[in-house]
């Protein structure tokens, strides 16, 4: 059960094209973004931030995905792993790669790129924080300046997401729990689990 109940999307109007972005990206609006809401501001601010963030030139999307479910992952954020695998499924990163990205050290599905940018996101999303000047010569090896700040970005944003949903209990949308349930239980992933 949620700790504070999220906002019912229509008497937000002036969220409306945020929602709309949304749902066409996840399928359905987060109840993230609708407990947010209840701060004055909060949820067109998150949007704003958050945009630049998921949706660039820089990285992939289902690159972003997969960081934002690693760093979720090392956070012990049952709701953001489910929201990021399930909208990595619909950019289009097949549900073996996704489940990979838990092992992703033996997978030959995660490229050399994309396991340098999951280790980054498993040290700086732990706490304490053990990334190292070492992960970023391996990041160098594959990203420039701009798409490594892109990479922290995403990690970033999800230390605020993991700790707002963990903490507010969110409840799960009916389809990242489904996909959970299907592709990520084998890993220990749970409904109601937080770490």
């Amino acid at each position: 059960m949620a700790n504070v109940s999220p906002l019912d999307p229509q008497s937000m109007p002036e969220l409306a094209t945020v929602f709309e972005r949304m749902e066409a990206v996840m399928g359905f609006v987060p109840n993230s973004i609708l407990t947010m809401a209840r701060v004055p501001g909060l949820g067109a601010a998150f949007a704003g931030l958050a945009g630049p963030i998921l949706r660039n030139d820089l990285l992939e999307p289902g690159l972003v995905q997969m960081i934002a479910m690693a760093a979720s992952t090392a956070a012990g954020s049952r709701y953001c792993q489910a929201h990021t695998s399930h909208t990595g499924h619909r950019v289009g990163v097949d549900e073996a790669k996704l489940a990979d990205v838990y092992d992703d050290e033996h997978s030959d599905r995660v490229s050399d790129a994309e396991r340098a940018a999951l280790r980054l996101a498993a040290a700086a999303a732990s706490v304490p924080n053990t990334s190292t000047p070492d992960h970023f010569a391996e990041l160098r090896r594959h990203f420039d300046e701009a798409q490594i700040a892109a990479i922290v970005a995403v990690i970033a944003l999800f230390g605020f997401l993991n700790r707002w949903n963990d903490t507010m209990g969110t409840e799960l949308e009916d389809p990242a729990r489904q996909f959970g349930e299907r592709v990520l239980a084998g890993h220990g992933w749970e409904v109601g689990k937080h770490t």
